[in-house]
């Protein structure tokens, strides 16, 4: 009954050591699995899989060590115990390596994080440089191409101002010339019937002087150049002293006109003067 009792407690003993191995065996893979991108994990890997080989083999040697309780349980019990130990030593030894691992797992997520933030970041700050330049670049073509626009406009208003300045200063100009030519025209024309009236009033004038001095003529000799009257001579019955003993008939006319326009200014007032004193 106590063989048997030993050997119940060997056999549990031993089933319990191989849960404790086969379940840290199990999780150190899955963490080998998880970190298998890395060299260090396949090393990790490989490691456990030794040690999974040793626990098989432990095991193995608990199961042999069992079935050679059934024979003696003092020694049973002795190499229980030195299972179990060796259990728990690969146990603390995986579960160290399994921290050891997580452990530079995170440290090798969190490098790989603060990397793609870096990278992030830097590519962000980039195309937000790229795009403030471009739209910067934008910004001044745009600037540029509305400040050509603008002196366009103001070089075509300039030249428009200066065309409709040059059209009305011709205008005014020709408008100047054309009031200018028609002063001249209305100059001249006054001009002309100016001279024509002065010329129609000196014709005019001719014809009276010579028609009032034809008249006083003809009262004082009857137009005769030889009538003699005392001590007055010819046509106008002038002084023969006035004659200067030159008594043609050109020197007649030319010493009547002389004493005439001396004397009265003209043949009319002559002849007024004549009608008022029947002499002159």
């Amino acid at each position: 009954m106590t063989f048997k009792h030993n050997f119940k407690k060997v056999l549990s003993a031993t089933a319990f050591a191989a849960a404790l191995v086969v379940a840290p065996a199990a999780n150190v893979s899955a963490a080998t699995n998880d970190a298998s991108s890395t060299q260090q994990s396949a090393t990790a890997t490989s490691q456990d899989q030794q040690a999974s080989q040793d626990q098989a083999a432990s095991q193995s040697s608990a199961a042999n060590q069992s079935s050679s309780t059934s024979t003696s349980s003092a020694t049973s019990t002795s190499t229980v115990k030195k299972t179990t130990k060796k259990a728990k030593k690969t146990t603390k030894k995986s579960k160290k390596k399994t921290s050891k691992k997580k452990a530079v797992k995170k440290v090798a997520k969190k490098t790989t994080k603060k990397k793609a933030t870096k990278k992030a970041k830097k590519t962000s700050k980039k195309s937000t440089k790229k795009t403030t330049k471009a739209a910067t670049a934008a910004v001044t073509a745009s600037a540029g191409q509305s400040q050509a626009t603008d002196q366009q406009d103001d070089a075509a208003k300039k030249a428009a101002e200066a065309a409709a300045k040059k059209a009305a200063a011709k205008k005014k100009a020709a408008a100047k010339k054309k009031a200018a030519a028609k002063k001249k025209a209305a100059a001249k024309k006054k001009a002309a019937a100016k001279k024509k009236a002065a010329t129609k009033k000196k014709a005019a004038k001719k014809s009276a002087e010579k028609a009032a001095k034809y008249w006083i003529a003809m009262r004082e000799s009857g137009g005769s150049y030889t009538a003699r009257n005392g001590s007055c001579y010819g046509r106008y019955q002038l002084l023969i002293s006035y004659l200067g003993g030159d008594l043609s008939k050109k020197n007649q006319e030319r010493t009547a006109d002389r004493y005439v326009y001396g004397r009265y200014g003209s043949w009319v007032n002559a002849k007024r003067f004549w009608l008022a004193h029947n002499w002159y």
